[in-house]
Order: C-alpha cells, then sequence, then structure tokens
C-alpha cells in the first residue's frame, strides 16, 4: 500500500513538472528533472525486497555441483567440529555407538559474495542448504547404511563468502568392544569424518577444537564420557592423501545396575555353595541345593551371553567369575556324593575303619577344626571266658539217691539259663558295638564337612578376589590429563 501511494505521488509529481515545464521555462525543467531524480534513494522499499534481490543475483547461474575456487591449483578450507547432544546408546553383542551430534562446518565461497552497502547492509542469509555447493564430508565408520545421516537444513551465507552450516545428525558408528573387565569396562569409540569424493588437493580439513563440545549434553544413565578430542590424520592413496579428523570417545560403564542384579547374586550363589557342607548329611537337601544353585549360575550365564558380544579374543571377568563357580559347585556336588557315602558307612556294609582313619579324623582333626572330641569307642572290655560245658557226670555213684539227681537236673538246667544270658549279652553287645561304628562312621563324614567348608569359603573368597580386583583398579583409575590432548594409538590410520 505505501508503494502504490508512493507511485501516485510520483506521478502527480510528474504531471506537475510537465506542466510548469510548458509554463515555467528553465525553472520548470529544473523542478522536474529534480522529481525524476528522487526516488532513485529508495529503489528497495522494503526487507524482504532487498533480500529477495539479493538472493536472485547471487544464485543466478550458480552451479551447487561445481567447487567454488578461482584458480585450478586452489584448496577449500573446510573448518570442521563436532558437538554432540546425547549418547543414545552403547550396543556391546552389535559393537555400535549410537550418538545425536551437531556437525559444524565452515568454508569460503567466492561466487556468494555482495556489498552490504547496496543491500539495505544485508551481512548475513539463510540459504537452504540443497542450493549450496557442499564438501560431502561423512562419516566413514557408519553401521546403518546412511553415510551422510544428517538433516540438510539452512546454512549461514555472509557477505564475505563466509559458510557456517551446522546440521544435526544421528549415527550408528562401529565400535570395536573390548569387554574384559565387563561392567568395569572402559571403551574407546572412535568417529572418522572425511570428505567421500575430495582428496586433500581440493578439500582440506582443518580441526575447530581438539575437544567435542558438551556444553548441551544430555547424561546417559549408562555411560559416562570422561573424554572426548578429535585430531587430525592424512590416508595415503597412491599419489593422493585424503585428510579426515578422527573423534575419540572413552566411555566408562557406571556398573551399579550390574552389580546390583548380577554380581551380587553371584556371590551369593558362590557362598550357598559354601553353606551346602553346613547342612547334616542326613538331610537330602545337600544335593538339591548344590543343583540348584548350579541350574542358577546357568541361567546368568545365558544372561550374560546376551549382553557380551560373540568374540573368542576375550572372556569378561564376569563370564571367568561364574564359571569358577560353576565349576565350584561341580566339585561340591562331587564332595558332597562322596561325604553323604561315608555317612552311611557301617560294618554291615562292609567297610570297616582302618586304624590311620580312625587317628586322623576321631582324634587329631577335631581338635584341629574346633570340633567337640570324639571318644574312641572301640576299647571296650572283651567278654569273659565261657565256662566249660557242664560235663555229665560219671556212672562211679550209680547207687546215688533221687535227691542227688534232682541236683543234677537242675544244675543243667542252670548251665542251659547261664548259656542263654551270655548270649544274649553278646548280641546286645555286637548291636552296641555296630551302631557305635556306624556313629563313629557319621564323624568322619562331619569332620569331611567341616574341612571342605573351611577350604571352599577360603577358596571362594580368595577367587572372588583376585578376580574382580584387576577390575576394580582399572575401573578406579583416574584417566590421565594428557589423554585429552593426544590421540589414543589405536585409532584408525
Amino acid at each position: 500500500m505505501i508503494f502504490s501511494s508512493l507511485n501516485q505521488i510520483q506521478k502527480a509529481l510528474l504531471a506537475l513538472a510537465v506542466y510548469q515545464t510548458g509554463q515555467g521555462g528553465p525553472v520548470g525543467a529544473l523542478k522536474a528533472a529534480f522529481c525524476l531524480s528522487a526516488p532513485a534513494q529508495s529503489e528497495f522499499v522494503s526487507l524482504a525486497e532487498m533480500e529477495d534481490a539479493l538472493l536472485r543475483n547471487l544464485f543466478q547461474g550458480y552451479q551447487r555441483w561445481v567447487r567454488p575456487i578461482q584458480h585450478a591449483n586452489d584448496t577449500i578450507k573446510v573448518r570442521f567440529g563436532l558437538k554432540i547432544s546425547q549418547l543414545v546408546d552403547v550396543d556391546e553383542k552389535n559393537q555400535l555407538m549410537t550418538t545425536n551430534v551437531w556437525l559444524c562446518q565452515e568454508w569460503i565461497d567466492f561466487k556468494l559474495r555482495w556489498n552490504p552497502d547496496k543491500y539495505g547492509g544485508i551481512t548475513s542469509i539463510r540459504v537452504p542448504s540443497e542450493n549450496l555447493w557442499l564438501p560431502d564430508i561423512v562419516l566413514y565408520e557408519n553401521a546403518d547404511g546412511r553415510f551422510e545421516g544428517s538433516l540438510m537444513t539452512k546454512a549461514i551465507v555472509r557477505y564475505n563468502g563466509a559458510i557456517t552450516w551446522t546440521p544435526p545428525a544421528s549415527y550408528k558408528s562401529a565400535c570395536t568392544m573390548d569387554v574384559t573387565f565387563f561392567p568395569f569396562d572402559r571403551q574407546n569409540c572412535t568417529m572418522k569424518f572425511g570428505s567421500w569424493t575430495y582428496d586433500g588437493t581440493m578439500v582440506d580439513l582443518i580441526l575447530i577444537d581438539k575437544q567435542v563440545d558438551r556444553k548441551d549434553f544430555f547424561d546417559n544413565g549408562e555411560w559416562e564420557i570422561l573424554s572426548a578430542t578429535g585430531a587430525k590424520g592424512n590416508r595415503k592413496d597412491g599419489l593422493y592423501s585424503y585428510p579426515f579428523i578422527t573423534y575419540s570417545f572413552i566411555l566408562k560403564r557406571l556398573p551399579l545396575f550390574y552389580t546390583l542384579f548380577l554380581i551380587i547374586p553371584c556371590l551369593g550363589l558362590s557362598f550357598l555353595t559354601v553353606l551346602v557342607f553346613y547342612l547334616p548329611s542326613d538331610e537330602g537337601e545337600k544335593l538339591s541345593l548344590s543343583t540348584s544353585v548350579l541350574v542358577s549360575l546357568t541361567v546368568f550365564l545365558l544372561v550374560i551371553e546376551e549382553i557380551i558380544p560373540s568374540s573368542s579374543k576375550v572372556i569378561p571377568l564376569i563370564g571367568e567369575y561364574l564359571l569358577f563357580i560353576m565349576i565350584f559347585v561341580t566339585l561340591s556336588i562331587i564332595v558332597t556324593v562322596f561325604v553323604i557315602n561315608v555317612h552311611h558307612r557301617s560294618s554291615a556294609t562292609y567297610h570297616p575303619m582302618s586304624p590311620w582313619v580312625r587317628t586322623l579324623f576321631l582324634q587329631k582333626l577335631p581338635s584341629l577344626l574346633c570340633m567337640r572330641g570324639h571318644t574312641d569307642r572301640y576299647h571296650y572290655p572283651e567278654l569273659g571266658p565261657e565256662s566249660p560245658e557242664p560235663k555229665p557226670r560219671s556212672g562211679t555213684y550209680g547207687q546215688a539217691s533221687s535227691e542227688g539227681k534232682d541236683d543234677e537236673d537242675w544244675a543243667t538246667m542252670l548251665d542251659k539259663a547261664i548259656f542263654s544270658v551270655r548270649y544274649i549279652s553278646r548280641h546286645i553287645r555286637k548291636e552296641h558295638f555296630i551302631r557305635e561304628v556306624v556313629q563313629d562312621w557319621k564323624f568322619v563324614a562331619q569332620v569331611l564337612d567341616r574341612i571342605f567348608l573351611w577350604a571352599f569359603l577360603t577358596v571362594s573368597v580368595l577367587g572372588t578376589i583376585l578376580i574382580f580386583t584387576p577390575a576394580l583398579q582399572k575401573f578406579m583409575q583416574v584417566l590421565p590429563q594428557s589423554s585429552s590432548e593426544e590421540l589414543p594409538s589405536n585409532l584408525p590410520q
């Protein structure tokens, strides 16, 4: 509306000038000339029209597939930086790291320069990146097939030809996992960026900052980024050199979840194995408890197999610990079977006790194991010599009276009664002796249980300490300051 009003005013002044030219001579002509030259100062009325004209002039004949250089030997310097916003996931099984980042890219395009004074003081414009020449920088280790991985957002173009393009991107990059100290492990994952088609003579990369920008980083609940540094490298391919920039992310796992739900239950199962030897051998739950522990460990082993990568190069410490406990439990089952066998031995099962067994397990070891002493029940008083069988009286006294015959009958009956009593006594003493032998074998089984209790407890504690100490030392190790400034030696070249 303003523009149409100005046009009407201009036409009115022009008509007045023509009239005055005919009426007023030279003065009218000068006034008409002034009126015709006045609108030249306001060629662009609005900022939008100015920017529209600027875009038309800049991109008239602009070819976005042509590298913007003035001379054949010119090299475009691309300043490259990385800003991470989120560490989405670290997949140990598939050895992938998923990140959300911003790619900061800056270069000079001499074809996109203008004088701000001619365009109402406009010093920068926003242009869709699809209309610009781009340095086609991609992530080399991308694992999902989308090597560009970024959103084609607008770029900022300044009057001197400087272009700043910061597209967001979501990457799934390959990362070689070292799960030796799982779940107290640290991982070194790298992201390697470079131009896909241009060599170093056409496009050169310059690192903006050695440190990855983490100002807007959203913390991950499982991983902590200890350091994130970048370094420039060159890959030789015949006569050509291809520059690239590699960012190294040192990640430390937060082990609280796995400690609560994996390691502590495994420790509990290992000590349950020790308690098997504290159960009385009369109970049938000794073998049941050991077998249940073995099955539980198998389940934990399957859970770990689902987490860690299937690799034969390294075995994680938690896997070694589970294998150690499984061997531990298997040995406890074998020992328990042997102890139960000893517990049920007796003279009736043709297992007489050897003197060395009696001396070692009934006399010496109980005192060393803080057990109550065992009385040696084998030294019983021997049965007295049997009285000679009553001999029949001789017939020398054939004319004995009837009273003598009665005495003889009573003596015979008395001898038979004494023989019966002695037989019963021997039988009772023998049964008592057998019962005592059974009790002695049971006591030997108790001694064996106590021996294996202390032995397995010692092995369990020492094994746990020896297996997890290196992992804890590695986990508590403070990352040196120099690591944030130097590129790790295992980065790809």
